[in-house]
């Protein structure tokens, strides 16, 4: 009997220091949380300007986390503008496990920040409790506990003077009368979101006008006009689009909230917004890669405040230049009855919003992962969308430019001016980041590039 009692406590003992040996929290944690993120986001219909503000301070303050275990991890702070080193005392750095910290500070920041975060509430306990059964020390536990608190109320105070509480207060915005300028659009003849985007501080960029993505074609019902050829062009494209071109702008719609008309009844449709369908695609790349924690941490945070930046600059020139939706203009001048296969979204139409933050996270990502990285993108799976292929980030990036095309709501100018303002954004990003991030990066043997 006394063996098999013995035999028993030496097969405990190996199992408990397996246990330790693994790592409890990782890439597929991480990838979690945020996609649970997202689906907060989603509930609360957040525009695509807003989530990207709210990706761009979860992800901040995870990585930040990282650096204060790591000394390699590349930090943000001190690079991005008016940022201050995260102060945490050395006795927690020493006794938290820094994984679960990581984890708790994404849950416990998008519960800070996001409207209805209130839903993750019970995120952390379960991390906690799931800590525990895999035997991690309480004491570990409670200073992870404590340093995730003392980060995100840290990284709070930094989103909270980006000039964001102030927005609620502004003057409500008026549509200019003329022709050429935007007017809301069925079906619901929305008010403009976000008008004032552009007070935002940047984290990168000198300027919410640093990149203007040039000037559109000037409003003309001439129809020998370059504005009446690009209108005409929408018009025609929309009325014998193939079904692959269809398919594209549908995968790529990342409409936050479609009405839909059924009699005279109107109901809205939930779906994930642009930079959310990038937040996928990074953890996407993330896990084929086999990023560590840490590296997938950079990898969101790099992405997401680029995408931030882009939408800040893309906004900017959106109000700056106002020009009317392709829909108003062909009623006017061509069709009365011809409508968008996708709902014109309820702001200004130049540059393309999807045009410039995706191309602004490709260029990220390509920087990243490399030139001839393919993924199999399952983002809109959830929204009955097929999953789609692609060999690298920029042919991703083309594709959701052009589909703005195909849905009917930008014109061929906003699209590839768009593209040029994002890919500006983004390389001016990877400059700024400087070598030295680049080189702390590659030293982790977890990250190969695919050239």
């Amino acid at each position: 009997m006394k063996k098999i009692i013995v035999f028993a406590a030496i097969v405990l003992w190996i199992n408990q220091l397996s246990g330790q040996g693994r790592e409890m929290f990782t890439t597929n944690d991480y990838v979690r949380a945020l996609k649970d993120a997202t689906d907060v986001m989603v509930t609360d219909v957040t525009s695509p300007v807003a989530a990207s503000r709210y990706y761009a301070y979860i992800n901040l303050a995870a990585n930040e986390t990282i650096a204060l275990f790591d000394k390699l991890q590349p930090r943000f702070s001190g690079i991005i503008k008016q940022s201050a080193e995260i102060v945490v005392e050395d006795s927690l750095i020493k006794k938290a496990d820094s994984k679960l910290a990581v984890i708790l500070v994404l849950y416990k920041s998008a519960i800070r920040l996001l409207p209805s975060g209130y839903i993750l509430k019970n995120k952390p306990d379960s991390l906690i409790a799931l800590s525990k059964k895999k035997k991690l020390p309480v004491e570990k536990i409670n200073t992870a506990t404590i340093l995730a608190d003392k980060v995100v109320e840290q990284v709070l105070g930094y989103a909270y003077a980006d000039g964001f509480p102030k927005l609620s207060g502004m003057r409500r915005y008026t549509p200019s009368s003329g022709d050429e300028y935007w007017q809301p659009t069925a079906p619901g003849f929305m008010s403009a979101i976000e008008p004032y985007w552009n007070t935002l501080r940047t984290f990168f960029l000198d300027s919410c006008s640093q990149f203007t993505g040039g000037a559109p074609q000037p409003y003309s019902a001439d129809t020998s006009s370059s504005f009446f050829k690009e209108t005409y062009e929408v018009y025609s494209l929309g009325k014998n689009l193939s079904k692959e071109q269809a398919a594209i702008a549908m995968y790529w719609d990342c409409n936050p909230f479609a009405l839909q008309q059924v009699g005279h009844l109107e109901f809205g449709l939930k779906k994930i917004s642009p930079g959310g369908h990038w937040m996928g695609i990074t953890g996407i790349a993330c896990k084929k890669q086999k990023f560590n924690l840490k590296k997938t941490a950079y990898a969101h945070t790099l992405v997401a405040v680029g995408m931030a930046d882009a939408f800040i600059s893309c906004w900017n020139n959106k109000y700056r230049y106002n020009r009317v939706r392709p829909v108003t203009a062909i009623n006017r001048l061509i069709d009365r009855s011809w409508v968008p296969l996708l709902q014109t979204p309820p702001f200004p139409e130049y540059t393309s919003g999807h045009s410039v933050i995706s191309t602004t996270a490709s260029t990220i990502l390509t920087h990243i992962f490399g030139h001839r990285f393919s993924f199999t993108d399952d983002t809109e799976v959830e929204f009955g969308l097929p999953r789609r292929t692609f060999n690298s980030f920029s042919s991703a990036s083309d594709e959701a430019a052009i589909s703005r095309l195909y849905g009917g709501i930008h014109f061929r100018d906003a699209i590839e001016d768009g593209v040029r303002e994002g890919r500006q954004i983004g390389l001016f990003i990877i400059e700024r980041i400087g070598q030295t991030q680049k080189e702390k990066f590659m030293q982790d043997k977890s990250v190969k590039q695919t050239k």
